[in-house]
């Protein structure tokens, strides 16, 4: 920073939209650089903010004095910085709400270091074991501290040896009084990983087709070069083991590591592989952490203790130093993408950028490439490397379609469990093997209806039905979490009573139903209703790698990623649920969720087999899952795409309109997109507004219109304009989403 330069640009955490002028006090001087953290008067009150700018000039002739440097280390990083502008840049959102999603609210000021008294002895061994006998009668409660520290004479936490000797505080404050002890305060490490232990595992020795794909790795990282790879291979390819041997060398090399996986369930079971395979310490990152564990591995990433992070999308934005590689495992997966507020940012596309700045391998990897992804290994912006064949031996699975119309015949109802599937489930009990049972809804019941006026029991709240849990004898929203306890005997509509009826199934029933045909099956459950808890997923999976269950029942959460080689049994109760969504995406998302479920199949020695159930056995969309064939299935939908100019051959454009009232949202959206008509150039195209899947969430209303272009900028120029222009009061709030997953919801 020049001399010159003694004015910072500040934009504050909250409030205002616009940044505001600062003199830089003398002090601070050679300290103050771009993406600082600082503390400074706005009024009467002191704010948090980013020094977005050092200039030598302001339009304002008085300037108050920034306060003071907040953060350890002073400043985001410099690359972290450019990202978070391009964020704002391409999705179109506040470099204020960029900058308070890059930094955990933790690290923002809302948590500190963790300290903890050290009790230590201050006296020679004799003279402690002298001491200890002569208060043994006098004051067994101080021996007792005694003997404790006489075994631990490295010292001990104060809270662990009030713990073990239950005396008072008093107590071992009276020793430390006396000089007997010594009392010292030190910084407690709440990363997760920071005690953990695990066996140790050594490199596998890799198949041919991981070999190359591993050397074509190592290239781009040895010279420090940029380089996107999209790594397809199918199901229990060893995708996982290649990342394993890169992030190895990549510490050799001495760089720093992100591992992005798309759901906490995955994390748990990588966290394991990795832990096992490196002695550095391993930072884990997702929503379930607390303030004080984020404010720990953040400071200790930014310190250069940490090499290695790995966790859920906004780990893409950890200080790592010297980063050289960045991992996506199941980049095909929606949760990478952000949708509830701004900015909408796709982690996967955010990781290919950071990794652009840094000059990284970012290493994409997939079973089921999402379509755009392997529309640019194609079109040479990424690399691509292919793994056709299972690792260790493995075979693919034999996949079976049941065609659940024949079953309902046979059985003159509907049923849950098809034939075949009972006599499969029934084999594996025998010979003692696992299967896996999968079925994306949770719940007993997915709905409560009216047989004499048609309606169902839904919400109050949102524009959804409520779904029974037979668990807590409750009818819950999914969207808002509202409950009805018990459910209603009387129809809210009609008034009619006994009149009610449950339909549906979800994986409460799918547990219940299976015990009912064989009582001496065990089971697991795993959807959102038992994974509330921190560190569930890892129980529920150490329960079920260490075969205290039969049959592991769940939603998505165990559709990717997950590898139990005892499993030889892969069911989908109904693979039609996905397909009757009014969304371009909705044959990607089923092919995508089928071939990922039936890969969890015949991972070890044994074969695997996969029964797919579904009302819809000719659907060229259930054919090509069976098949497993992502090659014909990329090539008949990107066939569709281009007729109709879908993503990737455009982009689309989301503005979602919500406000309290149904009018003024509806109002809004309408009178925007007749504003975007007269500015937008005629080959951009604007769709009608529509209201959005869910119409009413948590009492507020949704309207939505799509943008489709083939070029960005014009678009994003206009739409920050807008932004820019808004009144903060306006009653109605907008949201953009540039590059939407869900057109419909």
């Amino acid at each position: 920073m020049s001399d010159a330069q003694k004015i910072a640009e500040v934009l504050l955490d909250d409030a205002l939209k616009k940044s505001l002028d600062y003199k830089i006090p003398e002090h601070l001087l050679g300290d103050l650089v771009i993406g600082s953290r600082v503390r400074v008067p706005v009024r009467t009150t002191q704010r948090q903010g980013t020094v977005v700018a050092l200039k030598d000039k302001s339009p304002f002739e008085k300037l108050l004095e920034i306060s003071s440097l907040l953060l350890e280390n002073k400043e985001i990083p410099d690359d972290l910085f450019e990202l978070a502008k391009w964020i704002s840049q391409y999705y179109c959102a506040p470099l204020r709400k960029v900058l308070t999603t890059l930094l955990p609210s933790s690290v923002r000021g809302k948590a500190q270091v963790k300290k903890q008294l050290l009790i230590k002895p201050n006296l020679s061994k004799n003279a402690l074991v002298s001491l200890c006998e002569k208060l043994r009668k006098s004051s067994p409660k101080r021996a007792l501290v005694l003997d404790i520290l006489l075994q631990t004479p490295q010292g001990i936490l104060l809270s662990k040896l009030l713990e073990l000797s239950k005396a008072p505080a008093s107590s071992v404050q009276a020793l430390v009084k006396t000089g007997a002890l010594l009392s010292q305060p030190i910084e407690i490490d709440r990363t997760l990983l920071s005690h953990a232990e695990y066996l140790p595992t050594h490199a596998k020795k890799l198949n041919a087709e991981q070999q190359d794909t591993l050397d074509a790795i190592k290239i781009p990282l040895d010279k420090g070069e940029f380089e996107p790879r999209l790594i397809y291979g199918v199901t229990g390819s060893g995708k996982t083991e290649i990342y394993l041997q890169a992030i190895d060398y990549a510490l050799k090399l001495k760089k720093g590591v992100i591992f992005l996986v798309p759901e906490v369930a995955l994390t748990s079971q990588m966290i394991e592989k990795l832990k096992s395979r490196f002695q550095e310490k391993i930072a884990i990152l997702h929503y379930r952490l607390s303030l004080g564990e984020r404010f720990d591995a953040w400071h200790q990433m930014r310190r250069g203790e940490i090499s290695i992070v790995i966790g859920a999308r906004s780990a893409i934005f950890s200080p790592i130093q010297n980063l050289g590689l960045i991992i996506v495992d199941e980049e095909q997966e929606a949760s990478y993408k952000q949708t509830d507020e701004a900015p909408c940012y796709h982690a996967r596309d955010v990781a290919v950028m950071r990794g652009k700045l840094t000059k990284a391998t970012v290493l994409l990897g997939s079973a089921t490439p999402s379509m755009e992804s392997f529309h640019n290994a194609h079109s040479g912006k990424y690399k691509l490397s292919v793994l056709n064949a299972r690792a260790d031996l493995a075979t693919m699975p034999q996949v079976t379609l049941i065609d659940m119309k024949e079953e309902t015949k046979k059985n003159k109802q509907f049923t849950l469990f098809s034939s075949p599937l009972i006599d499969a489930i029934k084999k594996r009990l025998e010979v003692g093997e696992q299967s896996l049972l999968f079925l994306n809804r949770r719940g007993y019941h997915t709905t409560q209806l009216c047989s004499s006026c048609g309606e169902s029991t839904r919400c109050p709240h949102c524009e959804t039905n409520l779904t029974f849990h037979l668990g807590g004898n409750v009818l819950a929203c999914h969207l808002c979490d509202f409950r009805l306890s018990p459910p209603p005997r009387i129809c809210p509509h009609c008034s009619k009573e006994g009149t009610l009826k449950f339909k549906g199934a979800g994986t409460e029933m799918v547990e219940r139903a299976l015990h009912a045909l064989l009582p001496e099956v065990r089971t697991l459950r795993l959807d959102a209703d038992t994974t509330r808890h921190k560190g569930s997923h890892a129980t529920l999976f150490k329960q079920f790698r260490s075969g205290k269950a039969d049959v592991l029942i769940g939603t998505q959460m165990i559709a990717k990623g997950l590898h139990f080689p005892q499993v030889t049994l892969v069911a989908v109760l109904n693979a039609d649920g996905a397909l009757q969504i009014p969304d371009f995406r909705a044959s990607e998302m089923t092919f995508q969720l089928l071939t990922q479920v039936a890969g969890r199949s015949g991972r070890g020695s044994l074969k695997g087999e996969v029964l797919i159930q579904t009302f819809l056995p000719e659907h060229p969309i259930i054919t090509l899952a069976q098949a497993q064939d992502y090659n014909a299935f990329f090539t008949q939908e990107m066939q569709t795409r281009k007729l109709f100019r879908y993503p990737p051959f455009t982009h689309f454009i989301k503005l979602a309109f919500k406000g309290k009232q149904m009018q003024p949202p509806y109002k809004a959206a309408c009178l925007l997109r007749e504003d975007l008509i007269l500015q937008l150039p005629s080959p951009i195209e604007l769709l009608p507004v529509v209201p959005s899947g869910h119409a009413k969430i948590k009492d507020e209303y949704g309207f939505q219109f799509l943008i489709k272009t083939e070029k960005m900028a014009p678009v994003l120029k206009v739409l920050k304009g807008i932004l820019e222009n808004k009144d903060p009061k306006e009653k109605v709030r907008l949201l953009i989403d540039i590059d939407p997953l869900s057109t419909f919801f």
